[in-house]
């Protein structure tokens, strides 16, 4: 969000283009519904209430989603200087990628997902 308010394009702060704005909308609604989905989880685990698995499934699935789509987006809007080894961006992409993988691939948490879902083993 910063770097959108601060760097320029075509004469113009690059957070002034629409489809940036929405773009910066969408990765903000993204976190905020995988940051509930989250704690909707850990509340079921922390009150002890029967299985939570679904539930953690879920945060995990969507949340490592939105890791891997805010950062290729947040690279989109950095440009080329996102790329940069010196930069956090960079780090964030692989961290982002590793969360998908680690703990059940996220393909492996949807079949995980749909055998849950549709009560079969």
């Amino acid at each position: 969000m910063e770097f959108a308010g601060g760097r320029e394009q075509f004469g113009q702060k690059v957070s002034s283009f629409q489809g940036i704005r929405w773009m910066l909308v969408d990765m903000a609604t993204d976190i905020e519904a995988a940051r509930l989905l989250t704690h909707r989880a850990a509340r079921l685990r922390d009150a002890g209430l029967g299985r939570h698995t679904t539930e953690s499934a879920m945060a995990k699935l969507r949340a490592s989603d939105v890791a891997m789509r805010v950062t290729v987006d947040a690279l989109q809007v950095d440009g080329a200087t996102g790329y940069s080894k010196s930069e956090p961006l960079e780090r964030y992409v692989r961290d982002a990628k590793l969360t998908q993988i680690y703990e059940g691939t996220n393909q492996i948490q949807r079949e995980v997902l749909a055998r849950q879902l549709l009560g079969r083993p």
